[in-house]
């Protein structure tokens, strides 16, 4: 039977994520597929860095640390943000970058496991893990063991340190099974660390069910803090007393005020600030995470999963030449849908001057993939059914093969 657009307003008439899409400020004309790159605007963004920066900085001045409590923004993020990844917020910290949150976790992990000389990641995962394990295995004199992405754990042996994974692949939208790789892996001994830049906000994720030892995860994707937003990391309770991480700054001081000149460790996860935090950046985060508000991870699992369902069927009822390359069981899918096309990239150019906003991403070898994000605060089934409908007038009018995107951007 053929898919309607009837059919797509009756699921959101139906859907119990409706309300929130007044939470966002998006662009009218605009169908935003891309909020696994960049989240979109919360409303109350806006008003709150004004306010921050005109009210706490410019009238408060360096009395803001104490009198808007800017010290305590990291332990307030925390606690919005423990439930949507199983963790106490206890064991959170915020402020540094993704690549600088992975660097401190792998060295710590591989310190906790001496003896063993080896860090597993998988090829496919996003550059900056592989990065930054190539980094930390040069600094430590230790091996960078290149995994089979479909099956991990072959590689792990007892000379591995640590198995470091994204949950979510970021080319293809493929999820693995957080927590049997994690048992498996500590059979053999190993340390795990997930990264979860792709999951956190858009599927459910039990850190502490699964038993890890390690996550870090940013924040400017499906949890809208904007772009640079800073990221978390996580590190079970078991491992804190013993885990070191190698950027020891003040701000990790169990005093940092009161100015030593030794290192005294801040006790649990408070060890592992480094610098000043980003008060801009945290405050921003601290309102865009209002959007959850009210709202369980359960509740946009179950949207997310209806949303990405019905664009893969209109895929398959109208474009069935394309290549879906995310899994269709459910277990394994994150909350992206990514077609393979060896014009993938005029394709998403394409849909982007129709105001359907998705992005590009290389593979290799293989042809580009176009990948389509669906957040579902803010994105509806009649978003997926418009934007279908764009792609279909985009491939069927060869508006993906115009002259000007034959030359790709700088930021695809």
């Amino acid at each position: 039977m053929t898919i309607t657009r009837d059919d797509a307003v009756r699921l959101d008439e139906a859907a119990g994520l409706a309300h929130t899409r007044q939470r966002f400020r998006l662009p009218d004309g605009v169908i935003y597929l891309d909020g696994n790159s960049l989240g979109a605007l919360p409303s109350g963004v806006p008003a709150r860095l004004a306010d921050v920066v005109e009210r706490e900085w410019g009238s408060g001045l360096i009395r803001s640390w104490n009198d808007a409590k800017w010290m305590e923004l990291i332990g307030r993020i925390a606690t919005r943000i423990a439930p949507l990844v199983g963790v106490r917020p206890a064991d959170l910290h915020l402020g540094d970058s993704t690549s600088v949150s992975l660097f401190k976790t792998m060295v710590a992990a591989v310190r906790l496991r001496p003896g063993r000389r080896v860090i597993v990641v998988e090829p496919s995962t996003f550059p900056t893990d592989g990065y930054v394990a190539a980094g930390v295995a040069d600094l430590l004199g230790l091996e960078l063991r290149w995994c089979d992405p479909a099956d991990p754990l072959a590689s792990i042996d007892d000379d591995v340190a640590l198995l470091s994974l994204t949950h979510v692949d970021f080319r293809t939208g493929s999820m693995y099974d957080m927590a049997g790789i994690t048992a498996a892996a500590h059979g053999h001994g190993a340390l795990v660390q997930w990264d979860l830049c792709h999951s956190v906000g858009a599927v459910p994720v039990d850190l502490t069910a699964a038993d890890a030892d390690f996550a870090v995860g940013c924040t400017y994707k499906y949890l809208n803090g904007g772009p640079g937003s800073p990221a978390f990391l996580w590190v079970a309770p078991q491992h804190q007393d013993a885990a070191r991480q190698p950027i020891t700054g003040w701000m990790g001081h169990a005093a940092p005020f009161a100015m030593s000149r030794d290192f005294a460790r801040a006790p649990g996860i408070g060890g592992w600030a480094s610098g000043t935090h980003p008060v801009l950046a945290l405050s921003s985060l601290e309102t865009a995470l209002e959007a959850f508000d009210g709202v369980s991870i359960a509740e946009i699992r179950a949207s997310s999963l209806s949303l990405t369902d019905l664009f893969i069927a209109l895929i398959g009822e109208r474009l069935g030449d394309l290549e879906v390359v995310t899994p269709i069981e459910h277990a394994r899918r994150g909350s992206q849908v990514s077609l393979r096309h060896p014009d993938a990239y005029g394709i998403v150019q394409a849909l982007i001057s129709r105001g359907v906003i998705g992005d590009y991403r290389d593979d290799g070898t293989k042809p580009g993939i176009a990948r389509f994000g669906f957040t579902p605060l803010y994105v509806g089934h009649t978003d997926v059914y418009d934007a279908v409908e764009h792609l279909v007038g985009v491939l069927a009018g060869g508006e993906h093969l115009a002259p000007q995107y034959a030359e790709r951007n700088a930021v695809t």
